[in-house]
Protein backbone atom coordinates (compact mmCIF):
# COMPACT_ATOMS: atom_id res chain seq x y z
CA UNK A 1 0.00 0.00 0.00
CA UNK A 2 1.52 3.00 -0.83
CA UNK A 3 1.59 5.92 1.96
CA UNK A 4 -0.18 8.98 1.39
CA UNK A 5 1.27 11.89 0.19
CA UNK A 6 2.22 15.00 2.51
CA UNK A 7 0.01 17.99 1.93
CA UNK A 8 1.43 21.33 2.34
CA UNK A 9 -0.58 24.34 2.14
CA UNK A 10 1.51 27.49 0.09
CA UNK A 11 -0.92 29.79 -1.68
CA UNK A 12 -3.64 29.32 1.25
CA UNK A 13 -3.89 33.10 3.09
CA UNK A 14 -6.21 34.45 5.51
CA UNK A 15 -7.90 37.80 4.47
CA UNK A 16 -10.10 40.38 6.09
CA UNK A 17 -12.74 40.68 3.60
CA UNK A 18 -13.34 44.68 2.22
CA UNK A 19 -15.29 46.34 3.98
CA UNK A 20 -19.13 47.55 2.30
CA UNK A 21 -20.03 50.49 1.52
CA UNK A 22 -22.78 53.04 0.66
CA UNK A 23 -21.27 55.73 0.03
CA UNK A 24 -21.53 57.84 -3.38
CA UNK A 25 -17.73 57.66 -4.30
CA UNK A 26 -18.36 53.85 -5.27
CA UNK A 27 -20.58 55.17 -7.56
CA UNK A 28 -17.40 57.09 -9.63
CA UNK A 29 -18.85 55.67 -13.00
CA UNK A 30 -21.54 58.03 -12.63
CA UNK A 31 -21.70 61.57 -13.10
CA UNK A 32 -24.31 63.98 -11.43
CA UNK A 33 -26.54 66.83 -12.81
CA UNK A 34 -29.18 69.07 -10.91
CA UNK A 35 -32.63 69.62 -13.05
CA UNK A 36 -34.93 72.21 -12.32
CA UNK A 37 -38.42 71.26 -11.60
CA UNK A 38 -41.75 72.67 -10.91
CA UNK A 39 -41.25 71.52 -7.80
CA UNK A 40 -37.75 72.75 -6.71
CA UNK A 41 -34.22 71.08 -7.99
CA UNK A 42 -33.52 67.01 -8.05
CA UNK A 43 -30.75 65.58 -8.68
CA UNK A 44 -30.39 62.85 -11.00
CA UNK A 45 -27.00 60.49 -11.51
CA UNK A 46 -26.23 59.73 -15.01
CA UNK A 47 -24.56 56.60 -15.71
CA UNK A 48 -23.33 55.06 -19.29
CA UNK A 49 -23.37 56.62 -22.16
CA UNK A 50 -26.06 58.83 -22.80
CA UNK A 51 -26.71 58.22 -26.68
CA UNK A 52 -27.97 54.87 -25.97
CA UNK A 53 -31.24 53.65 -24.44
CA UNK A 54 -32.56 55.08 -21.40
CA UNK A 55 -33.31 52.94 -18.04
CA UNK A 56 -34.82 55.45 -15.25
CA UNK A 57 -34.97 54.55 -12.01
CA UNK A 58 -36.52 56.14 -8.34
CA UNK A 59 -35.68 54.82 -5.12
CA UNK A 60 -37.58 53.67 -2.13
CA UNK A 61 -38.48 55.81 1.02
CA UNK A 62 -35.43 55.96 3.61
CA UNK A 63 -32.69 55.31 0.48
CA UNK A 64 -31.38 57.24 -2.66
CA UNK A 65 -29.96 56.39 -5.88
CA UNK A 66 -26.34 55.26 -4.06
CA UNK A 67 -27.85 53.35 -1.37
CA UNK A 68 -31.04 51.57 -3.47
CA UNK A 69 -29.13 50.54 -6.57
CA UNK A 70 -25.44 50.73 -5.88
CA UNK A 71 -25.37 46.84 -5.46
CA UNK A 72 -27.01 45.36 -7.80
CA UNK A 73 -25.87 47.71 -10.52
CA UNK A 74 -22.31 47.22 -10.19
CA UNK A 75 -23.49 43.31 -9.56
CA UNK A 76 -20.96 41.60 -12.72
CA UNK A 77 -23.84 39.98 -14.78
CA UNK A 78 -26.15 43.61 -14.81
CA UNK A 79 -22.95 45.45 -15.51
CA UNK A 80 -22.25 43.18 -19.01
CA UNK A 81 -26.54 44.07 -19.72
CA UNK A 82 -25.73 48.08 -19.13
CA UNK A 83 -22.94 47.95 -21.22
CA UNK A 84 -26.07 48.73 -23.64
CA UNK A 85 -27.94 51.02 -21.92
CA UNK A 86 -27.65 54.66 -20.14
CA UNK A 87 -29.12 54.94 -16.44
CA UNK A 88 -30.52 57.63 -15.06
CA UNK A 89 -31.10 57.92 -11.35
CA UNK A 90 -33.87 60.37 -10.20
CA UNK A 91 -33.27 60.89 -6.44
CA UNK A 92 -36.12 62.03 -4.86
CA UNK A 93 -36.05 65.77 -3.73
CA UNK A 94 -33.64 66.22 -0.18
CA UNK A 95 -32.94 62.40 -0.45
CA UNK A 96 -29.79 62.52 -2.20
CA UNK A 97 -26.41 62.05 0.01
CA UNK A 98 -25.58 64.77 1.83
CA UNK A 99 -28.56 66.83 0.89
CA UNK A 100 -29.20 70.22 2.91
CA UNK A 101 -32.76 70.69 4.77
CA UNK A 102 -35.95 71.63 2.64
CA UNK A 103 -37.43 73.89 5.10
CA UNK A 104 -35.15 77.36 4.96
CA UNK A 105 -36.74 80.19 7.08
CA UNK A 106 -38.47 80.26 10.39
CA UNK A 107 -40.58 76.98 10.44
CA UNK A 108 -43.84 79.19 12.05
CA UNK A 109 -44.08 81.19 8.89
CA UNK A 110 -45.77 79.38 6.35
CA UNK A 111 -44.88 80.98 3.47
CA UNK A 112 -40.74 80.27 3.96
CA UNK A 113 -41.48 76.24 4.10
CA UNK A 114 -40.97 74.25 1.30
CA UNK A 115 -44.06 71.98 0.17
CA UNK A 116 -42.85 68.50 -1.12
CA UNK A 117 -44.33 67.01 -4.24
CA UNK A 118 -47.83 64.55 -3.52
CA UNK A 119 -46.99 61.47 -5.83
CA UNK A 120 -48.57 62.55 -8.33
CA UNK A 121 -46.39 66.08 -8.61
CA UNK A 122 -43.02 63.46 -8.07
CA UNK A 123 -44.58 61.61 -11.04
CA UNK A 124 -44.73 65.43 -13.04
CA UNK A 125 -40.68 65.86 -12.06
CA UNK A 126 -39.81 62.41 -13.90
CA UNK A 127 -41.15 63.90 -16.72
CA UNK A 128 -39.24 67.42 -16.01
CA UNK A 129 -35.86 64.79 -16.38
CA UNK A 130 -37.23 62.89 -19.33
CA UNK A 131 -38.27 66.14 -21.16
CA UNK A 132 -34.10 67.80 -19.79
CA UNK A 133 -32.18 65.05 -21.40
CA UNK A 134 -34.47 64.54 -24.36
CA UNK A 135 -35.45 61.09 -24.11
CA UNK A 136 -38.29 59.58 -26.53
CA UNK A 137 -38.83 56.36 -24.71
CA UNK A 138 -37.81 55.10 -21.27
CA UNK A 139 -37.52 51.79 -19.37
CA UNK A 140 -38.30 52.26 -15.92
CA UNK A 141 -36.86 50.57 -12.89
CA UNK A 142 -38.28 51.37 -9.41
CA UNK A 143 -38.36 50.05 -5.96
CA UNK A 144 -41.15 50.66 -3.51
CA UNK A 145 -42.20 54.25 -3.07
CA UNK A 146 -40.44 54.47 -6.62
CA UNK A 147 -42.30 51.63 -8.29
CA UNK A 148 -45.34 53.42 -7.42
CA UNK A 149 -44.48 56.74 -8.43
CA UNK A 150 -42.96 55.02 -12.39
CA UNK A 151 -46.03 53.53 -12.46
CA UNK A 152 -48.30 57.12 -11.80
CA UNK A 153 -45.67 58.40 -14.44
CA UNK A 154 -46.90 55.66 -17.13
CA UNK A 155 -50.16 56.05 -16.34
CA UNK A 156 -49.62 59.72 -16.97
CA UNK A 157 -47.27 59.71 -19.98
CA UNK A 158 -47.91 56.10 -22.04
CA UNK A 159 -46.33 57.03 -24.52
CA UNK A 160 -42.67 57.86 -23.00
CA UNK A 161 -42.71 54.58 -21.23
CA UNK A 162 -41.60 50.92 -23.55
CA UNK A 163 -41.43 48.95 -20.22
CA UNK A 164 -41.32 48.92 -16.30
CA UNK A 165 -39.39 46.86 -13.88
CA UNK A 166 -41.62 47.27 -10.21
CA UNK A 167 -39.92 46.21 -6.80
CA UNK A 168 -42.15 45.92 -4.12
CA UNK A 169 -44.86 47.85 -5.72
CA UNK A 170 -48.43 48.59 -4.54
CA UNK A 171 -51.30 50.53 -6.12
CA UNK A 172 -53.26 50.81 -3.71
CA UNK A 173 -53.64 53.96 -1.39
CA UNK A 174 -52.35 53.77 2.23
CA UNK A 175 -53.99 51.76 4.74
CA UNK A 176 -54.94 52.34 8.19
CA UNK A 177 -51.64 50.31 9.38
CA UNK A 178 -49.24 51.65 7.40
CA UNK A 179 -50.42 55.46 7.75
CA UNK A 180 -50.48 55.15 11.28
CA UNK A 181 -46.94 53.91 11.33
CA UNK A 182 -45.84 56.80 8.79
CA UNK A 183 -47.19 59.09 10.68
CA UNK A 184 -45.50 58.13 14.07
CA UNK A 185 -42.08 58.04 12.00
CA UNK A 186 -42.83 61.73 10.36
CA UNK A 187 -44.12 63.23 13.78
CA UNK A 188 -40.03 61.90 14.97
CA UNK A 189 -38.42 63.14 12.14
CA UNK A 190 -39.55 66.25 11.81
CA UNK A 191 -38.73 66.94 15.19
CA UNK A 192 -34.86 65.67 13.94
CA UNK A 193 -34.40 62.30 15.65
CA UNK A 194 -34.04 59.25 14.22
CA UNK A 195 -35.86 57.25 16.81
CA UNK A 196 -35.02 53.38 17.10
CA UNK A 197 -39.00 52.79 16.11
CA UNK A 198 -38.30 54.69 13.04
CA UNK A 199 -35.11 52.00 12.19
CA UNK A 200 -36.98 49.72 13.04
CA UNK A 201 -39.67 50.51 10.52
CA UNK A 202 -37.15 51.30 7.78
CA UNK A 203 -35.50 47.47 7.75
CA UNK A 204 -38.58 45.97 8.19
CA UNK A 205 -40.24 47.85 5.03
CA UNK A 206 -36.78 47.21 3.71
CA UNK A 207 -35.80 43.87 4.41
CA UNK A 208 -39.01 41.96 6.13
CA UNK A 209 -39.11 40.34 9.61
CA UNK A 210 -36.99 37.10 7.87
CA UNK A 211 -33.93 39.02 6.44
CA UNK A 212 -33.77 41.20 9.68
CA UNK A 213 -33.61 38.42 11.70
CA UNK A 214 -31.51 36.47 9.73
CA UNK A 215 -29.29 38.30 7.43
CA UNK A 216 -27.34 40.23 10.21
CA UNK A 217 -24.13 41.34 8.26
CA UNK A 218 -26.58 42.93 5.39
CA UNK A 219 -28.84 44.45 8.03
CA UNK A 220 -25.37 46.11 9.77
CA UNK A 221 -24.70 47.75 7.24
CA UNK A 222 -28.24 49.60 6.83
CA UNK A 223 -28.76 50.10 10.12
CA UNK A 224 -25.34 52.32 9.96
CA UNK A 225 -26.70 54.00 6.85
CA UNK A 226 -29.77 55.32 8.88
CA UNK A 227 -27.32 57.40 11.15
CA UNK A 228 -26.78 59.71 7.84
CA UNK A 229 -30.55 60.33 6.54
CA UNK A 230 -31.41 64.03 7.11
CA UNK A 231 -34.78 63.24 9.43
CA UNK A 232 -36.55 65.86 8.16
CA UNK A 233 -36.33 65.60 4.75
CA UNK A 234 -37.01 61.68 4.89
CA UNK A 235 -40.34 62.89 6.87
CA UNK A 236 -41.21 64.56 3.67
CA UNK A 237 -40.99 61.88 1.61
CA UNK A 238 -42.93 59.86 3.87
CA UNK A 239 -45.17 61.87 4.11
CA UNK A 240 -45.95 62.48 0.07
CA UNK A 241 -46.16 58.54 -0.36
CA UNK A 242 -48.06 57.70 2.37
CA UNK A 243 -50.91 60.11 1.31
CA UNK A 244 -50.67 58.47 -2.01
CA UNK A 245 -53.73 57.94 -3.75
CA UNK A 246 -55.13 54.62 -5.28
CA UNK A 247 -53.58 54.18 -9.24
CA UNK A 248 -57.42 53.46 -10.08
CA UNK A 249 -56.04 50.84 -12.59
CA UNK A 250 -58.21 47.47 -13.63
CA UNK A 251 -57.66 44.44 -15.62
CA UNK A 252 -59.31 44.84 -19.03
CA UNK A 253 -61.90 42.11 -19.83
CA UNK A 254 -61.19 42.42 -23.47
CA UNK A 255 -58.92 44.24 -26.18
CA UNK A 256 -61.74 46.50 -26.34
CA UNK A 257 -61.75 47.67 -23.32
CA UNK A 258 -61.26 51.22 -21.84
CA UNK A 259 -60.42 50.82 -18.40
CA UNK A 260 -56.84 52.45 -16.98
CA UNK A 261 -54.48 50.36 -17.08
CA UNK A 262 -50.77 50.53 -17.87
CA UNK A 263 -50.12 49.82 -21.50
CA UNK A 264 -46.58 49.05 -21.46
CA UNK A 265 -44.98 45.91 -20.46
CA UNK A 266 -44.69 45.09 -16.70
CA UNK A 267 -42.84 42.53 -14.58
CA UNK A 268 -43.54 42.80 -10.89
CA UNK A 269 -40.97 41.49 -9.07
CA UNK A 270 -41.37 40.35 -4.90
CA UNK A 271 -39.63 38.72 -2.15
CA UNK A 272 -41.96 35.80 -1.01
CA UNK A 273 -40.87 36.49 2.73
CA UNK A 274 -41.25 40.76 1.97
CA UNK A 275 -43.38 42.59 3.58
CA UNK A 276 -45.28 43.70 0.37
CA UNK A 277 -46.40 40.14 -1.25
CA UNK A 278 -49.50 40.82 -0.70
CA UNK A 279 -49.83 44.47 -2.34
CA UNK A 280 -47.74 43.14 -5.08
CA UNK A 281 -50.06 40.36 -5.85
CA UNK A 282 -52.85 42.40 -5.51
CA UNK A 283 -51.79 45.18 -8.46
CA UNK A 284 -50.23 41.80 -10.31
CA UNK A 285 -54.24 41.21 -10.50
CA UNK A 286 -55.43 44.51 -11.42
CA UNK A 287 -53.18 44.47 -14.36
CA UNK A 288 -53.65 43.66 -18.19
CA UNK A 289 -52.55 40.11 -17.98
CA UNK A 290 -51.21 39.80 -21.42
CA UNK A 291 -48.30 42.42 -20.43
CA UNK A 292 -47.83 41.37 -16.68
CA UNK A 293 -45.21 39.23 -15.20
CA UNK A 294 -45.19 38.94 -11.51
CA UNK A 295 -41.60 37.38 -10.53
CA UNK A 296 -42.40 36.30 -6.86
CA UNK A 297 -38.59 35.47 -5.66
CA UNK A 298 -38.06 31.91 -3.43
CA UNK A 299 -36.12 32.41 0.29
CA UNK A 300 -36.11 36.21 -0.11
CA UNK A 301 -37.17 39.02 1.53
CA UNK A 302 -37.64 43.00 0.66
CA UNK A 303 -34.48 43.78 -0.31
CA UNK A 304 -34.48 41.92 -3.59
CA UNK A 305 -32.01 43.74 -5.51
CA UNK A 306 -28.87 42.33 -2.35
CA UNK A 307 -30.27 39.57 -1.52
CA UNK A 308 -30.85 37.76 -5.11
CA UNK A 309 -29.38 39.84 -7.34
CA UNK A 310 -28.43 36.98 -9.90
CA UNK A 311 -32.09 35.92 -10.21
CA UNK A 312 -33.06 39.30 -10.73
CA UNK A 313 -30.66 39.93 -13.20
CA UNK A 314 -31.96 36.91 -15.51
CA UNK A 315 -35.10 37.97 -15.12
CA UNK A 316 -34.37 41.90 -16.14
CA UNK A 317 -32.53 40.44 -19.09
CA UNK A 318 -35.13 38.49 -20.67
CA UNK A 319 -37.37 41.01 -19.98
CA UNK A 320 -35.32 43.75 -21.90
CA UNK A 321 -35.41 40.80 -24.75
CA UNK A 322 -38.53 40.83 -24.58
CA UNK A 323 -38.65 44.76 -25.31
CA UNK A 324 -36.20 43.86 -28.23
CA UNK A 325 -33.55 44.75 -26.66
CA UNK A 326 -30.05 43.23 -26.54
CA UNK A 327 -31.38 39.92 -28.06
CA UNK A 328 -27.59 38.33 -28.54
CA UNK A 329 -26.66 38.49 -24.64
CA UNK A 330 -27.40 35.00 -23.62
CA UNK A 331 -26.61 33.53 -20.14
CA UNK A 332 -23.88 31.50 -21.35
CA UNK A 333 -22.13 35.18 -22.31
CA UNK A 334 -22.80 36.40 -19.06
CA UNK A 335 -21.29 33.63 -17.48
CA UNK A 336 -18.53 34.22 -19.44
CA UNK A 337 -18.33 37.68 -18.69
CA UNK A 338 -18.35 36.96 -14.94
CA UNK A 339 -15.59 34.42 -15.15
CA UNK A 340 -13.53 37.31 -16.55
CA UNK A 341 -14.23 39.85 -14.33
CA UNK A 342 -13.48 37.57 -11.36
CA UNK A 343 -10.38 35.34 -12.83
CA UNK A 344 -7.43 35.61 -11.05
CA UNK A 345 -4.01 35.61 -12.37
CA UNK A 346 -1.96 32.51 -12.14
CA UNK A 347 1.12 34.57 -10.42
CA UNK A 348 -1.44 35.56 -7.93
CA UNK A 349 -1.90 33.22 -5.23
CA UNK A 350 -5.79 32.40 -4.06
CA UNK A 351 -6.66 33.76 -0.71
CA UNK A 352 -9.90 33.04 1.89
CA UNK A 353 -12.04 35.14 3.27
CA UNK A 354 -14.62 34.55 6.02
CA UNK A 355 -16.69 31.57 5.24
CA UNK A 356 -14.09 29.87 3.40
CA UNK A 357 -15.17 31.18 -0.59
CA UNK A 358 -11.87 32.39 -2.55
CA UNK A 359 -11.82 36.02 -2.57
CA UNK A 360 -11.60 35.87 -6.15
CA UNK A 361 -15.23 34.36 -6.31
CA UNK A 362 -17.05 36.18 -4.23
CA UNK A 363 -19.35 39.00 -5.62
CA UNK A 364 -20.96 40.63 -3.01
CA UNK A 365 -24.15 42.18 -3.86
CA UNK A 366 -23.08 45.10 -2.31
CA UNK A 367 -19.80 47.41 -3.83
Amino acid sequence: MTSPEEVRLFTISSEVPEAVSLHKTSFADSQEQDVQTEYGPIKVAIQGNTKKPAIVTYHDIGLNHVTCFQGFFHYSDMQAILEHFCVYHINAPGQDDGALPLIQGPIDKQKDRYTYPTADQLADTVNSVVSFFGLKLIIGFGVGAGANILARYALKYPSKVEGLTLINPDASQCGWVEWGYQKFNSWYLKSGNLTHFTEDYLLWHWFGRATKDSNSDLVHVYKQYIKTINPVNLAMFIDSYSGRTDLKIQRPANAQSTVQTLKCNCMLVVGDHGPTVDETVNMNNRMDPTNTTLLKLQDCGGMVLEEAPAKLAESFRLFLQGLSYIPFLSQAKLVEARMKNTAIPTDTPPSLSEGGESSGTLEPAIC
